[in-house]
């Protein structure tokens, strides 16, 4: 199974149960935005440091200006401080960006939180049980995974950064189509098992780039492509041409990704809310 990660799912914690389906290998590949992939390590090494705003929907511009000026940076309730989370963060994966441009070496967005998570650098400032940490669970395994559009996220901000002022060098990253052909190569090798099946978290990109390896394969590469097995997706968005990935599964059918006989679900509720849920269901918590 192939889970993507949309929204802000880290903040939201799944790594409580998330990583634990990983570890139960549940799980055999994940597509998520590069804000999910950071934001489970900043609530790994600042957890203590959050603020939390139960009165969020309430709040004025000048109080979210109050929140900048304090640094805090806003997810729904949840605000992840600057300094604590993002900058201690950018410190350890900015040694590996260096090191991979001085050796001449490139990885994936991905890779480089495996190096800094694997390499135990960043033990000693853990806040949180590292056992509720996804992104460890998946280092630890070295799963499978696509980032599409990491460039967006607040460490791809940062890498843009350090390109303009040239203390790294854009060579030592992999990214983009890369990530379509390393995907492509993995779904190749195991599509002739038990079939694949496509279990997507929210909408945009994490789930929209990596349900396409199969028309690719099949109509780009002219191979002979199994569909995904089946289609679930956790989704509150309505089905128009301006919603957020609200296309309703049959619509998949006619780009090739899912066949007629893929089993197909949608549950119209919040992510955060019904994930876990399904999680726990399938570890008989």
């Amino acid at each position: 199974m192939m889970v993507t990660l949309a929204g802000a799912m880290s903040s939201a914690e799944l790594g409580l149960s998330l990583a634990e389906m990983i570890r139960n290998d549940k799980i055999h590949a994940i597509s998520c935005t590069g804000a999910n992939l950071e934001e489970d390590v900043f609530n790994l090494v600042a957890h203590e440091d959050y603020v939390r705003i139960p009165n969020w929907r309430e709040l004025t511009p000048d109080q979210e200006m109050e929140l900048l000026s304090k640094h805090l940076n806003r997810v729904t309730d949840t605000c992840i401080p600057e300094e604590q989370a993002i900058r201690r963060i950018e410190g350890h994966i900015l040694k590996k960006w260096e090191a991979a441009t001085k050796a001449g070496e490139a990885y994936f967005p991905h890779q480089y939180f495996y190096q800094i998570l694997l390499d135990g650098s960043l033990e000693k400032s853990y806040q949180i049980d590292p056992k509720n940490s996804w992104l460890l669970a998946a280092a630890q395994k070295n799963l499978p995974m696509v980032v599409p559009g990491w460039e967006d996220s607040t460490l791809g901000n940062i890498f843009a950064g350090h390109l303009m002022r040239e203390t790294i060098n854009k060579n030592c990253l992999r990214i983009g189509p890369e990530y379509m052909v390393e995907l492509a190569k993995w779904y190749m090798k195991t599509e002739n098992q038990q079939g694949i099946g496509f279990f997507q978290i929210g909408g945009g990109i994490a789930g929209d780039f990596p349900i396409c390896v199969v028309p690719m394969l099949e109509q780009d590469m002219e191979r002979s492509t199994p569909k995904w097995s089946y289609f679930c997706q956790i989704s509150d968005s309505t089905t128009s041409y301006g919603s957020y990935s609200g296309a309703v599964p049959n619509e998949k059918i006619t780009w090739g990704k899912l066949d007629k006989s893929s089993k197909r679900f949608i549950i119209e509720s919040d992510a955060s809310i019904v994930a876990p849920l399904v999680f726990a269901y399938i570890l008989g918590w």
